[in-house]
């Protein structure tokens, strides 16, 4: 069974749109292009796609730690993309690099490799953009040492 969802947009001006979700609960955001076609008001696209991979490689880490009881005191994620042409000269998201800042409790150190060698397999989202964007997945400490690295080519 495949669970469904729906976003709505609606036109304000220009470039700029209104996104509701089907959770009533949740705020509307307001998307917009950057200069010169839009007023920069909210993010665009790009960076919403950006925001989805860091936060799906994000949650699904902490959802392993936890699950494998390790306490984690911060994870801070930075998604970095870069644009690209086709061979059409259109312009498309042509990489995302993941770096996720991991402080966890390092007592647990075979734990937490278990989960990091589980976690990017269970994001949804990474997943499916994988399948035609590179996405480049690092995982370090606090101290900036590396304790996970992928580098994600599109299949």
């Amino acid at each position: 069974m495949s669970e469904q969802f729906s976003v709505n947009l609606k036109r304000i001006q220009d470039y700029e749109f209104e996104t509701t979700f089907d959770w009533e609960h949740v705020a509307p955001i307001i998307l917009d292009e950057p200069e010169p076609l839009g007023h920069s008001r909210g993010p665009n696209a790009s960076r919403i796609l950006a925001a989805a991979v860091g936060n799906c490689l994000s949650a699904s880490l902490l959802f392993c730690l936890q699950k494998a009881q390790v306490q984690v005191h911060a994870i801070n994620t930075k998604v970095t993309g870069a644009a690209k042409r086709n061979e059409r000269g259109r312009l498309r998201v042509g990489k995302l690099n993941v770096e996720i800042r991991l402080e966890a409790e390092t007592k647990q150190e075979q734990r937490v490799n278990r989960c990091l060698s589980l976690f990017e397999d269970y994001c949804v989202v990474t997943a499916s953009v994988r399948q035609s964007i590179e996405v480049n997945v690092r995982v370090v400490d606090s101290h900036g040492n590396v304790l996970f690295e992928e580098m994600g080519n599109p299949q």
